[in-house]
């Protein structure tokens, strides 16, 4: 077999500019890092801030290769490696922020510690689809706010990406789940295991009346941001427990602080943008694993098909709002 030192990558020259696929040089890892070929990667509202300019919080030096999550094969592993050897099956949120390589390129060089095994029961498609939902869905309801078995846990935005990971997490913990969503959502969210409410028709106040007797959530996780997240602090419990990936608004905590609760917010992308605490990343999405092996996790992925020569139509799928799940870039 012919060994080649380049790759195909699609490439982002300016903000808001059509990618081009060209053909570049295939990176090489340098130490701690491993060289995954990249099989699958996945398309996330966040990857269209990033190429529209419109992510100040995600910054990432043009031109560049976008993409955030990716599942792989291992190619090969640079000095002190030692955890994954040529051939592993492996999936990750490993780069197109900061300055790190994305994953829309038949190559990745990525930091070891971003990675997992990819769960052998998922395809690659499904894995590359986890990473960056799972970990915020995860970072929310496990370490900040430690779910625990009959809790009462409110999901807003169930059906979404984080939204339908985060009911599977939440009932994998023994919690009584509950998400909000628009009639059209309903079918997803009680695929999952949750109770639908739908937000529309009814008032918080009629929802946490008729839900939890009027005592409210034990955690609130919101995944829309602004008037969601106010509607959290009246519908979490008395020492209870609110988090949100999009809390960056304005927001009067008064009905937050009458019920002696307590807010926490996720921002998932901390460690690839900082260096710290991605090993970490790592060790949640060994928990993926465990869960989906386990048969309690599985993504929701939109049915169409996608390569790098079809990567515009991939984002137009997103940014239409057209996709059924989530949307995977398929790149060998």
């Amino acid at each position: 077999m012919t060994t080649t030192h380049t790759m195909r990558a699609a490439v982002l020259s300016s903000i808001g500019s059509p990618f081009s696929i060209d053909r570049i040089s295939r990176p090489n890892p340098a130490q701690g890092q491993v060289l995954v070929r990249v099989t699958a990667s996945a398309v996330n509202p966040l990857d269209l801030k990033i190429r529209s300019g419109e992510a100040a919080h995600a910054r990432h030096p043009l031109p560049a290769i976008l993409g955030i999550d990716l599942a792989g094969i291992v190619e090969s592993v640079g000095a002190g490696v030692t955890q994954f050897r040529a051939g592993d099956e492996v999936y990750g949120m490993t780069g197109g922020v900061g300055g790190l390589q994305g994953s829309l390129a038949e190559f990745a060089a990525v930091d070891a510690d971003l990675l997992a095994l990819k769960p052998a029961n998922l395809t690659m498609r499904e894995a590359a689809a986890l990473p960056l939902i799972f970990i915020t869905a995860w970072e929310g309801l496990v370490d900040r706010a430690g779910t625990k078995p009959g809790q009462k846990v409110l999901i807003h935005g169930g059906a979404g990406g984080v939204g339908h990971v985060a009911i599977q997490i939440a009932r994998a913990f023994g919690a009584e789940v509950f998400a909000t969503g628009s009639a059209k959502d309903r079918a997803t969210i009680e695929q999952f295991g949750a109770t639908f409410i739908d937000y529309h028709a009814t008032p918080v106040a009629d929802y946490v009346a008729r839900v939890t007797a009027g005592s409210g959530f034990d955690i609130v996780y919101d995944t829309v941001g602004g008037a969601v997240l106010d509607a959290s602090f009246t519908a979490v419990a008395r020492f209870g427990h609110v988090v949100s990936a999009l809390g960056w608004g304005t927001h009067a905590l008064a009905p937050l602080s009458f019920r002696a609760a307590s807010y926490s917010g996720v921002f998932t992308l901390l460690p690839m943008l900082t260096g710290e605490g991605r090993a970490h990343h790592g060790e949640i999405l060994r928990e993926a694993t465990k869960l989906a092996e386990a048969g309690k996790l599985v993504p929701k992925l939109d049915g169409r098909r996608f390569t790098l020569d079809t990567i515009g139509d991939a984002y137009e799928a997103v940014r239409s709002r057209s996709a059924t799940g989530k949307i995977v870039v398929e790149l060998q």
